[in-house]
């Protein structure tokens, strides 16, 4: 019976020695949420004869199995000392969770390393270290709670040991070769992060403190706990070279954590670190963050994904068993916080925070797991929060037996310093000194920071492109070349679009005759959407420049229009990616189908685009209303990011568009939601010089198009890179028109020296004729082809003149000046397909009538207003866009109206 007790791989003491364990350093709580100690458990003498064990057994000596490690050096002990080296391995301050790991190497791997007696005896030498960092950590949060006391910072206290914690993860990610470290946290303990783990000149920290100080870059800046930064230094443990990264992040808990997940991702691809052996990720999460931020969920489930894997992220949770004035019971229905990490079978390790040199072991140990097994792990540091949620808030409304018993905990660093003065680890002048010194660093960078009046958000920014701008941050010309390629790279490119690059490689039936057709269109020197997208893409291979395509179904395309990758038909899994054989020498081309996340892969996408301005990153979503569940990264992000860090940013949304009759969910990408967070000032009358295009796209914090034309979409891609700056690029992208014959481009409008065209005048029979013009009609993307049938339909091709905006934000002022004034006796129409209150019409209302000095109206045209994107009745669809459209030509419609 004993032997099926102790042999058995699950057994009971590393199963569920974590549920008895002492891992609360308040001793109140249970760090599972339950007190029920399992029956299988012994735990009492009683116990025993659950295995038919009695205590006259205790002293026998047993041979051990070779699975288990508790023997050290001998091969045989007393059951009593067994049950003891048992629970002084699974029971303690340490409670390990691995056994659900499906993987016995790495179950075993975990058992040696807490199994093995005397494996967590520390030298002096690395005792002290520990007390230094520990001062280091708690006098910091003590010098900023006296000098600013009613000024919140979330500090660290009850979880100082964290910054210990972290030090030692990197110090032994170092020694193992790992040279970039990528950041994520909440606000709580940031700034002491800053300080001691990143190394930020402290007085660059105080000055912030400073309620005079003025902000010298352009934008709106943020607070101090949300504030990243980026640091080259020597490590002093290993005396090698370490980058460290924090990424600058929102309030938005848990939002930063798929951003750093890309970065990390971007970072090792360019250093071809397939292995993750350089750079890796370190994320910090708060326990009800951690257990209740769905987006902790996706993060996780990219963690293995062959396109988003980073090899292995080290998760530390600082568990404060409680999420602002929630208790544990009500935030989660999980034992754990840490329970979502379960489902990649990563190991949890949770350690009581006031037992500091457990917490430095369980890192050390999590950082080796990580470099041996490229695999996630999760610290659960399971604390306390001295103070409220933030240093004005009182906790004692809510917890108050919690905070009568912090009130009485003695601070982690008196306990740890008694216990090294006690054994004659240090003394208590040494202690005293310690201390002494870290109050003097502190006052005489306090005493510097009040030389501070100006603060350069730029000295906080998390991701530097060295090179790309001048040393003053600004871009080095404020000009765009010509966006059109040589017509050889267009036939080039066009060829090996058409063509199966590997051979035999058996493809679809359906698959020969797109390619066929691509091939013929290529000959005819036209493109359509699909073949204009890969000329783009192909044409930057060329100039060194990465593209990477992600979102849902990307590959094939969710309108099976793009077929960037080709399957072999006859051998499973054998696929080919022509774009990655167009030249001999090229940059790669990464295309990959994500899993079905937005929240998740759009900040992932974000991340990577971070990382350098010299790549093409592109998330294409399968809907464009889909993007509405990554409105987080939108807003907190692709939005804001450079008014709030001056964190350039180039990435490119694909947002499928169009009312179609295919229903409320697969229609609108949601223009008018990017319009309203567009920064340009609707009321301002700009002034136009030789550069107002560019330097409108430098103010502006993103660009929004719906292009017509798939020549002017391979412009707005190739613009994009051209740029001497970054801005995040939205463009909405069509469905039917992938397929519509009038929706195709010649090479004449793509070649060298054409560029992409923010405005497509009217250039047919009404443009002869500017005067006799009745009626101009505005309008943007696919409404157009609708409005050209119509107006031929109805012989009007010389009273309606059409101008399409391909380019909405940045508003085209200074061209649509031009077109306004071409027809000085005609109506304006803005037309669109979408409801009145959502499309474009309250964004361009204001801008037309600003160029027109209020002298016109600007009607509109288009469905009535709605609470639903579109209908999910074909007819009524179709109704409603007869109406539109007659309305649109009639030309007595506004007479006698007042607008």
């Amino acid at each position: 019976m004993y032997y099926a007790w102790l042999e058995n791989p699950k057994s009971v003491h590393k199963i569920r020695g974590h549920h008895v364990a002492q891992l609360d350093p308040l001793g109140i709580l249970d760090a599972d949420l339950d007190s029920f100690v399992p029956s299988d458990l012994i735990t009492t003498i009683d116990k025993l004869g659950f295995y038919g064990l009695h205590e006259s057994d205790l002293d026998k000596v047993f041979q051990l199995p070779t699975t288990t490690f508790i023997g050290g050096n001998e091969n045989s002990l007393s059951l009593r000392e067994i049950i003891k080296r048992l629970e002084n391995t699974y029971c303690q301050h340490i409670g390990l969770e691995f056994m659900f790991i499906n993987d016995v190497e790495q179950c075993q791997w975990i058992r040696q390393k807490f199994e093995t007696p005397g494996v967590m005896k520390f030298t002096n030498e690395e005792k002290r270290t520990l007390l230094a960092r520990l001062v280091r950590s708690m006098r910091f949060e003590d010098f900023l709670a006296r000098k600013w006391s009613s000024e919140k910072r979330f500090g660290l206290e009850g979880c100082e040991v964290m910054i210990p914690a972290l030090k030692t993860i990197i110090d032994k990610s170092s020694e193992m070769g790992i040279e970039y470290v990528i950041m994520g946290m909440p606000h709580r303990g940031r700034l002491n992060v800053l300080a001691n783990v990143i190394r930020k000149e402290l007085e660059q920290i105080f000055c912030q403190f400073d309620p005079k100080l003025e902000a010298a870059d352009e934008g709106s800046g943020d607070v101090k706990y949300h504030l990243g930064m980026y640091h080259e230094r020597i490590n002093r443990a290993t005396n090698k070279k370490i980058t460290l990264s924090l990424m600058a992040n929102p309030s938005h808990l848990e939002a930063v954590d798929p951003v750093v997940q890309g970065k990390t991702k971007a970072e090792q691809f360019y250093r071809g670190d397939t292995a993750g052996k350089k750079v890796m990720s370190i994320l910090l999460h708060g326990d009800a963050a951690f257990a209740g931020q769905g987006v902790v969920y996706e993060t996780f489930h990219l963690s293995d994904l062959p396109s988003y894997t980073t090899n292995g992220t080290i998760h530390v949770v600082v568990n404060n068993q409680i999420g602002f004035t929630t208790d544990p019971r009500m935030a989660r229905s999980s034992p754990y916080p840490t329970d979502v990490a379960r489902v990649v079978n990563a190991p949890i390790f949770h350690v009581n925070a006031d037992d500091p040199e457990a917490v430095m072991y369980v890192c050390s140990v999590a950082a080796e797991w990580r470099n041996t097994f490229n695999k996630d792990v999760v610290v659960d540091l399971v604390c306390y929060r001295r103070r409220g949620h933030n240093e004005m808030d009182e906790p004692m409304f809510t917890q108050p037996l919690m905070y009568k018993q912090i009130h009485k905990q003695v601070p982690v660093l008196k306990k740890y310093a008694d216990k090294l003065i006690a054994d004659g680890t240090v003394t208590l002048q040494e202690f005293e000194e310690e201390i002494a010194k870290y109050d003097r660093i502190c006052e005489e960078a306090y005493t510097r920071s009040k030389d501070n009046k100006i603060l350069h958000i730029k000295h906080w920014l998390d991701s530097p492109w060295p090179g790309f701008f001048n040393v003053d941050g600004e871009p080095k010309s404020m000009s765009c070349p010509p966006t059109g390629i040589s017509e050889d790279l267009l036939t080039h490119i066009g060829n090996v679009a058409s063509s199966v690059p590997v051979k035999d490689f058996k493809i679809h039936a359906g698959l020969s005759r797109i390619l066929r057709a691509r091939l013929e269109m290529t000959k005819n020197r036209v493109v359509d959407w699909a073949l204009a997208e890969y000329m783009a893409f192909g044409s930057f291979l060329k100039e060194g420049i990465h593209v990477r395509l992600s979102g849902q179904d990307v590959e094939r395309g969710t309108f099976s229009h793009r077929h960037h990758v080709l399957h072999d038909q006859e051998v499973d899994k054998r696929t080919c990616v022509p774009m990655n054989h167009l030249w001999e020498q090229q940059a790669p081309y990464t295309v990959c189908n994500s899993s079905l996340s937005e929240y998740g892969v759009l900040g992932f996408e974000l991340g990577f685009a971070m990382a350098s301005p010299n790549a093409l990153v592109c998330w294409e979503a399968q809907f464009g209303d889909f993007h509405n569940t990554a409105q987080c990264i939108i807003d907190q992000f692709i939005s804001s990011g450079q008014a709030k860090w001056v964190r350039h940013n180039g990435i490119v949304l694909l947002l499928p568009h169009g009312m179609e009759g295919m229903g409320p969910e697969h229609s609108s990408a949601r223009p008018e939601r990017f319009l309203q967070m567009s920064n340009d000032d609707s009321d301002a009358y700009p002034e136009f010089s030789e550069q107002f295009e560019v330097s409108q796209l430098y103010e502006c914090n993103w660009i929004v198009v719906n292009c017509s034309t798939p020549a002017n979409y391979f412009h707005v891609l190739r613009r994009q890179i051209l740029l001497p700056f970054r801005k995040p690029l939205i463009i909405l992208t069509p469905k039917s028109l992938l397929r519509h014959p009038e929706a195709k481009s010649s090479f004449d409008e793509m070649v060298s020296g054409t560029t992409f065209q923010r405005v497509i005048p009217e250039n047919g029979l009404a443009a002869r004729a500017p005067h006799e013009v009745k009626r101009v009609i505005f309008c943007t993307g696919k409404v157009y082809y609708d409005l050209v049938k119509e107006r031929k339909n109805q012989d009007l091709e010389k009273q309606v003149a059409i101008t399409r905006l391909e380019q909405i934000s940045p508003f085209p002022f200074d061209l649509l000046k031009e077109e306004l004034e071409k027809y000085p006796g005609a109506d304006l129409v803005w037309c669109q397909e979408e409801h009145k209150n959502s499309g474009y019409y309250d964004y361009v209302k204001p801008r037309f009538r600003t160029i027109v000095n209020h002298t016109r109206p600007i009607w509109y045209v288009g469905r009535e207003p709605a609470a639903a994107a579109a209908t999910g009745n074909k007819n009524t669809h179709l109704v409603s866009l007869r109406r539109f459209l007659d309305t649109a030509f009639n030309l007595e419609a506004f007479e006698g109206k007042t607008f």
